[in-house]
């Protein structure tokens, strides 16, 4: 376990502070989750991202096989 020194603004320390007390868990364990919550968040994005990006490189091949078999339905050879 790594220790670290944070600064936080106030008015984020301060709300912290209170959904502290409503959920009665240490800080630490809070902050923990927090973390883990938003890299989690972030590495969906990312891939979320990725998947866009690939989807936009694999489009103009997908239309011109449809493109391909539209034909092929009109001459009847399908």
């Amino acid at each position: 376990m790594k220790t670290l020194s944070l600064k936080l603004d106030n008015s984020v320390f301060e709300e912290t502070e209170e959904i502290l007390k409503e959920k009665g868990i240490a800080r630490n364990r809070y902050i923990n989750e927090a973390l883990d919550f938003y890299n989690r968040y972030y590495q969906r994005k990312k891939l979320a991202k990725a998947f866009e990006k690939a989807s936009q490189m694999v489009r103009e091949s997908s239309m011109e096989i449809n493109a391909e078999f539209d034909q092929m339905i009109d001459e009847g050879a399908v």
